[in-house]
């Protein structure tokens, strides 16, 4: 993690929701050697005194526009769906330096959600993906090093101002993220192949097999292989609802594309084509081997 310059000490932060990626960068920064202040937007009472007593904010409020007075960055860690609600309860609360930028999995639908609700303040507004992330969920689901060595996709807008652009970048450099920039069409194509589909295609094939006759035994036996490729399956529905349907437009081809290869696979099964499985096995292992040293 890096440490934390003196630019950024000297912002003032509120992140709205303190879930699993909000609650990772106010550990984050803490962890860092943030010294400035942290406020917090959280969704009750209850979650503001939860936050208060896990040290995640020295301020919690359910007001979003008392939770961003005073701010001067902006963080907007809420489901997609939440967005255009979130900006606009935000709006008057805003300083008129004041950056504001989001950690959404989807970035055209937010982009045109901040376009709707900061009007004017757009420039301010800097879009933010953090790839990263668990099935996990809630206030004590965030860790401190969530963001170390992973990647952090910046979308600015034909708008977005060059400083304030710079301060978001700062933000994620502390907490060790490696930062870049992105067309954010481009971003929701890769993200929908890479991200969207793999959830789709978990959440999918659990519903499947949970709604078989003998789903009992099918999960009593189910080894390493289920848990690994099901393991996003327990990632917060709701949430991910509002994502595929945000970003349906960049979904739909690459899903309609895997329907068609897994229908070449089973023709293939049927007729006992071991010549087109061993090839389409082997361009799979290939690629899954390749990502994998890469990572390594």
């Amino acid at each position: 993690m890096s440490a934390v310059d003196t630019a950024l000490n000297n912002e003032r932060i509120c992140v709205v929701g303190l879930g699993l990626i909000g609650g990772s960068i106010a550990r984050g920064l803490r962890a860092a050697g943030y010294r400035g202040g942290i406020s917090a937007g959280v969704a009750d009472r209850a979650e503001a005194d939860r936050a208060r007593a896990l040290g995640l904010a020295d301020r919690a409020e359910t007001n979003l526009t008392r939770a961003v007075d005073g701010a001067t960055l902006v963080v907007l860690a809420v489901p997609i769906g939440a967005m255009p609600g979130v900006f606009a309860d935000i709006v008057d609360g805003l300083a008129p330096d004041a950056v504001v930028t989001d950690t959404g999995s989807t970035k055209l639908s937010v982009i045109a959600d901040a376009r709707a609700g900061l009007g004017s303040a757009i420039g301010r507004f800097v879009p933010g993906h953090p790839i990263a992330g668990t099935e996990r969920s809630g206030l004590d689901a965030g860790f401190a090093t969530l963001f170390e060595q992973r990647r952090v996709i910046l979308t600015p807008t034909p708008e977005t101002d060059r400083d304030a652009l710079s301060r978001v970048e700062a933000l994620w450099s502390a907490l060790g993220a490696r930062v870049s920039e992105m067309d954010a069409a481009h971003h929701d194509e890769v993200l929908a192949a890479t991200s969207h589909l793999p959830h789709v295609l978990a959440f999918t094939l659990v519903d499947t097999l949970a709604r078989m006759a003998e789903r009992t035994e099918i999960f009593e036996y189910a080894a390493g292989g289920f848990a690994d490729f099901t393991r996003i399956a327990s990632s917060n529905p709701d949430l991910w609802g509002d994502i595929v349907t945000a970003n349906h437009d960049a979904i739909l081809p690459v899903l309609d594309r895997y329907i068609g290869d897994l229908e070449a696979v089973r023709t293939a099964i049927a007729a006992g084509d071991r010549a087109t499985l061993a090839t389409t096995f082997g361009r799979a292992k290939t690629a899954r081997d390749g990502f994998a040293a890469g990572r390594g």
